[in-house]
């Protein structure tokens, strides 16, 4: 009979220990403190709160701002983490339903039993979306049910029979183990009695025999005849009729509880605990509510406000309890209101959102109230803080470095002009007083010794005109002629140069890869961009060194440049011009490309040498980078974009052909606003034997281009007043398709790429030019090969 009796009473253990379990869950609940996990499985995020993280030993922090799902895993059994993967793989395939008990690992090697129960919700498609669940510990729910196995086992249960009308019980050896009594078949229901707390119901009342049955099942501590120690028993049984006897007999079992009304103190306390803490914790809410300097808000989904904090007035000037029931978009300053919709919808689709939005003040100014929102079943839960104090504070610094910028700027443009006026005040003297004296020596009738003054003239001319390239070369104005390059044959043949530049005390290493692609660009600049590194490079060397020149292919995605980059993605050639000299310093190489800056003593540097490099490879579409430390040396890089054109011959390949006889009568029109400047193209065309008809601009140029004359070829200014070389032409070959057109420019951003601005049949000189270039430019463009 005593193994009959065990089952009901395990069973009962079991629902007392649930009961209570139950219980402290809806504590926590209540509290906010649920042990619980939200598992987005198509984002591959798994948030879990404080409780969880706690027993699973990891981060809170970091389980609240969403991890890997991999971290669900963390701290599981290594004998159970297999059926609990499968069990949630279960789930992710379309499973509803989870629940498994296995074992997690403490941090002091031991481990604690838990339960986790959880289900799938799924999206319209009707696929699993999320997995959400709690845990919940069952450590000892799991050690009371192993008590019971073993005492089970053990004979732990004792039994006994009570004969109604009878003063003894018959009792088994395990029941006299309960109560520290020396075995025995018999004992006198008073012996039983005695050892029972006074305030506990006896194991029989011999008083009230007949009402053991409707006392049913009690508990009752016991004083231990053997040890004195204290435990609490339970009785279990019922009446059955005698067979022998028309008597009744009651048969019962007794076994101990006291490990679990330990438990049950335990989960008391507890529950006392954690219902302090849910008291405590919406005290803490109501004065956060009351208290906060910014705005708190709950909205439903519909975009109403349910509740605002006590804040919203003193932030808006509206009171609480009017802005409840009213819909934000109402409270949204009206040209902000299409914004804030689309961030309503984001946030009621569960959307974390952080906007800024400017709100409308109960006396009807703006006021920026920086948001942030989060959903909670169907409600929106709103954070926001005014910064309209730090906007116009952001918006002052603007204009502050707005205005400061402009400073600079006019700084640098004070530098720029001074340059230039020191500059060509020196060339201008070297001209107008060489003209001065040859003019006066030929009124003397002195014309021996001229040529020096000629030559002097001639020089500071050069020299000006030098100068006016490189401004136009950092200013990106310049006319580039680009074709394809060989650049490896470009820097071999350029060595003698080089070694008679840099004389004996520096070292020449050319290292040209000889897979080294073609260049699109301007084969006479990049010379010059070249030569000028070789030359910095060498005045950086004053005690000799080393010098190398190298080449290599390089291409560039998106992923390689940083932001801000001025280089575009796609394949360029690097020339590298590296010295062993003095180096530069990161202030030195932050203005090392700004025009008229040098480190050179004064008479000895026009600071101009690499903002002209710099100014031709932004032309180039490439770029121009400084790589230096002091005292260590300097590499200076030009990224150059490659060639895509194949088969065809190099600028540089291409070989000079000589000058062609003088003219024969053909006709030109010089179309040019400056009277010096068309002089002297009319003159020397007129001395080469054409027939020159002259115009000042476009206006005057369209009846000779309307008429009947024979026009051979069209020389023509770019910038010209109103209608510009560029159109004039375009009308010219509208009028006459054979006609060839020779433009000249001196500053013209629209010229500034050959290719992209000359249309077949036309040709670019750059201002100033020699005579004899624009003689043999016009000789080979009135060549038989080449009419349109």
């Amino acid at each position: 009979m005593a193994d009959n009796a065990d089952g009901p009473r395990i069973e009962e253990l079991h629902a007392d220990l649930n009961a209570a379990q139950r219980r402290l869950q809806l504590v926590l609940d209540a509290a906010g403190a649920t042990c619980g996990w939200e598992w987005d499985i198509s984002k591959k995020r798994f948030v879990a709160d404080a409780l969880f993280a706690g027993i699973t030993n990891q981060d809170p922090v970091e389980l609240a701002d969403g991890v890997s799902p991999d971290r669900f895993f963390v701290s599981i059994h290594p004998e159970d983490l297999k059926r609990v993967k499968i069990a949630v793989a279960g789930i992710i395939a379309g499973s509803e339903v989870f629940s498994r008990e296995y074992r997690l690992l403490r941090a002091d090697g031991g481990y604690r039993w838990v339960r986790a129960s959880g289900r799938a919700i799924r999206d319209a498609e009707g696929e699993p979306a999320k997995f959400v669940g709690s845990l919940i510990d069952i450590t000892e729910q799991k050690r009371v049910d192993e008590q019971l196995r073993i005492a089970q086992s053990a004979g732990g249960i004792g039994t006994f029979e009570y004969i109604v009308g009878y003063g003894t019980i018959s009792v088994s050896e395990q029941l006299c183990r309960l109560f520290g009594l020396h075995p025995n078949k018999m004992l006198p229901v008073r012996t039983l009695n005695g050892l029972i707390h006074p305030d506990d119901k006896p194991v029989i009342d011999l008083t009230r025999p007949d009402e053991l049955q409707s006392e049913g099942n009690i508990e009752f501590r016991i004083r231990r005849a053997s040890d004195g120690q204290e435990r609490w028993l339970a009785r279990r049984g019922e009446y059955v009729d005698d067979i022998h006897t028309d008597g009744r007999r009651y048969v019962g079992v007794i076994f101990d509880i006291t490990e679990a009304k330990h438990t049950q103190e335990s989960l008391r306390e507890a529950n006392d605990m954690l219902a302090e803490l849910a008291r405590e914790s919406l005290r803490e809410r109501d004065r956060v509510w009351k208290n906060s300097r910014d705005l708190l808000v709950v909205i439903d989904t519909a975009g109403v406000f349910r509740d605002v904090s006590p804040s919203w007035f003193d932030i808006l000037g509206h009171a609480p309890d009017k802005v409840t029931g009213s819909k934000v978009i109402d409270a949204v300053w009206p040209e902000d209101r299409d914004q804030a919709k689309s961030d309503l919808r984001k946030a009621a689709e569960n959307i974390h959102t952080e906007i800024e939005v400017r709100m409308t003040h109960e006396d009807g100014s703006p006021r920026t109230i920086s948001w942030m929102t989060s959903r909670e079943d169907d409600r929106v839960y709103a954070y926001g803080r005014d910064v309209t104090v730090e906007q116009q504070q952001k918006v002052a610094l603007e204009e502050t470095e707005a205005q400061l910028r402009q400073a600079q700027k006019m700084e640098a443009v004070g530098q720029l002009t001074g340059g230039i006026a020191h500059d060509f005040n020196n060339m201008l003297t070297g001209v107008i007083g060489a003209l001065s004296i040859i003019k006066r020596r030929i009124a003397a009738r002195r014309t021996e010794d001229l040529d020096k003054f000629i030559d002097a003239a001639t020089s500071s001319a050069h020299r000006a005109a030098s100068l006016t390239h490189r401004l136009l070369a950092f200013s990106r104005r310049q006319s580039l002629d680009r074709q394809s390059v060989d650049v490896k044959q470009l820097v071999t043949s350029m060595e003698e140069l080089f070694q008679r530049t840099l004389g004996e005390q520096i070292e020449l290493a050319i290292n040209v890869a000889a897979e080294t692609w073609k260049a699109e660009t301007d084969a006479n600049q990049l010379e010059s961009a070249i030569l000028n590194l070789v030359i910095n490079a060498r005045d950086a060397m004053p005690n000799g060194g080393q010098l190398t020149i190298e080449t290599n292919n390089v291409a560039f995605t998106e992923a390689d440049l940083a932001k801000g980059e001025t280089l575009e993605p796609g394949s360029y050639v690097v020339i590298a011009v590296s010295d062993t000299g003095t180096g530069m310093s990161q202030a030195t190489i932050a203005k090392a490309f700004d025009p008229f800056f040098t480190t050179k003593p004064i008479g000895q540097g026009t600071g101009l040498g690499l903002s002209m490099i710099y100014g031709f490879a932004q032309q180039s579409g490439g770029h121009a980078r400084i790589y230096s430390q002091l005292g260590m040396g300097t590499t200076i890089k030009l990224y150059i974009p490659a060639s895509h054109a194949t088969g065809e011959q190099s600028a540089f390949e291409k070989e000079e052909e000589a000058i062609l006889p003088r003219g024969k009568g053909e006709t030109i029109l010089v179309v040019e606003d400056d009277d010096s400047v068309r002089m002297l193209v009319v003159d020397t065309l007129k001395e080469l034997g054409y027939r020159v008809l002259e115009a000042i601009d476009g206006a005057q140029a369209l009846p000779f281009i309307e008429g009947k004359g024979r026009i051979d070829l069209l020389v023509s200014d770019v910038g010209l007043p109103g209608l510009n070389g560029r159109q004039l032409a375009e009308i010219a070959i509208a009028a006459r398709p054979a006609l060839n057109v020779l433009f000249i420019t001196g500053y013209a951003a629209a010229a500034a790429a050959r290719a992209e601005f000359l249309a077949p049949g036309m040709e670019m000189i750059t201002k100033p030019f020699a005579i004899d270039d624009l003689a043999q430019k016009v000789t080979e463009m009135l060549k038989p090969s080449n009419p349109r």
